[in-house]
């Protein structure tokens, strides 16, 4: 199982269009869009989950960069929250 981290992403994407976009590549598990509690607006990134290593690592390479409703996605392999940076909150 990948997780994959898509940045970047329009507001006006849906989580449908994400994962069609995956699906082009391989089986899709799971495509999910990251939500503003407050507005209930996309924040502009979400994440995919694909069963199959090849075909997620053929999805990230096909995908990384390419230009979506106007924006260059960031794709690539999502990391554990323990291995991120802490942000500081003021």
């Amino acid at each position: 199982m990948v997780n994959i981290y898509v940045g970047n992403l329009s507001y006006n994407m849906t989580e449908d269009d994400l994962r069609n976009l995956f699906e082009a590549h391989g089986r899709v598990d799971r495509a999910s869009l990251t939500m503003d509690r407050a507005t209930g607006r996309a924040r502009g990134f979400g994440f995919v989950e694909m069963p199959n290593d090849t075909e997620a690592n053929a999805a990230i390479a096909a995908l990384n960069d390419a230009d979506m409703q106007g924006r260059k996605m960031l794709v690539n392999v999502a990391r554990a929250k323990e291995d991120r940076p802490r942000r500081e909150r003021y």
